[in-house]
């Protein structure tokens, strides 16, 4: 039996131990925080345009979901998943607030997903809403194929699926976007539609390159819409023609509230120009040719149309954005 003595020195030795072990953990702690420290600095060029997509480090696959930074924060993100009716772009940021200026869903019509290139009534078919049985849209996989500090181009092929029935149509995309810091960002898109089937599409209200927009810039909450032409809101827009049209507001969520908006212009090389536009107060927009059409509209298979559009974000009002000097300088280069 060890005597009171031994229980003493036990004590001691233990107490001593425990005393060095109490003093090292500070020193621990901060050569892990010194570490940690240097492990979170990011690296050199991240407050420029980047890119990140799934399995670029290390893998073999890339996944459907790209995503661009400025600043080191998200910018825009094209999700191509195939879990989802088409794929879009979400969010897509404001460089004033850090609020996406889409929606990715919002009542009423919550199917809209931001910025997005589908259609109803396609041989009978709906790639627009409803369930993925009456239509999808399928990425065969996106990818960034050009990239610089300012610039990055997505290129993706789709197809035009609806089960037991063969493939309709396809089309190819070209996204570039481009960062303007520090007042706007632009997003061009260049989209070749192609009819793999003989194609019949039916008037509809739903089609084709449409923008829906984050609420606190709607009409209905708070915001501004208006067109080219000088007209402004839903009764004034709805069904003219214009060459674009724009939403934009106080970003009531952000600190100091700053004005920005969403302009989506139309090319006069679209095969429907001067298309009449669909607008709504509660936050959409879209140059939609098959809303006005009084016949059904075909296309034979193996023929195809050029579409292009160009999504400006911007800080302040469209005057202030110059939209009309973006719209004149994309059309003429």
């Amino acid at each position: 039996m060890p005597t009171n003595n031994e229980h003493g020195n036990l004590s001691r030795r233990g107490f001593m131990g425990s005393g060095l072990a109490l003093a090292a953990v500070p020193l621990g702690l901060h050569a892990l925080n010194q570490q940690a420290a240097a492990q979170q600095q990011p690296p050199d060029g991240a407050e420029q345009l980047r890119h990140y997509q799934e399995a670029e480090l290390g893998g073999q696959q890339h996944g459907p979901h790209i995503w661009l930074r400025w600043n080191n924060e998200p910018l825009v993100s094209y999700r191509a998943h195939h879990g989802s009716k088409y794929p879009y772009f979400y969010p897509l940021m404001g460089l004033a607030s850090g609020l996406s200026l889409t929606s990715e869903t919002a009542e009423p019509w919550p199917h809209h997903r931001s910025v997005y290139f589908s259609c109803d009534r396609v041989n009978g078919q709906n790639y627009w809403q409803q369930g993925l049985e009456h239509g999808q849209v399928l990425s065969t996989g996106p990818r960034v194929t050009e990239a610089n500090s300012t610039s990055a181009i997505i290129e993706d092929a789709c197809e035009w699926r609806a089960p037991e029935r063969p493939l309709q149509m396809t089309d190819t995309r070209k996204y570039t976007i481009t960062v303007d810091y520090p007042n706007k960002w632009i997003l061009d898109s260049e989209i070749e539609w192609k009819a793999e089937e003989d194609i019949t599409i039916e008037r509809t209200n739903h089609a084709l390159f449409s923008v829906r927009v984050a609420t606190d810039i709607t009409v209905w909450g708070g915001g501004t819409m208006v067109n080219s032409e000088g007209q402004v809101g839903e009764p004034e827009t709805f069904g003219q023609p214009a060459r674009w049209c724009a939403f934009y507001g106080k970003r009531v969520k952000a600190k100091n509230e700053p004005v920005e908006g969403i302009a989506l212009i139309d090319h006069p090389d679209n095969p429907w120009e001067p298309c009449p536009w669909f607008t709504r107060d509660y936050g959409m927009m879209s140059p939609m040719p098959f809303q006005w059409i009084e016949e059904p509209w075909h296309l034979a298979a193996g023929e195809s149309v050029n579409l292009k559009y160009r999504t400006v974000m911007f800080s302040g009002t469209p005057e202030e954005a110059d939209i009309d000097g973006l719209s004149d300088a994309w059309i003429s280069g």
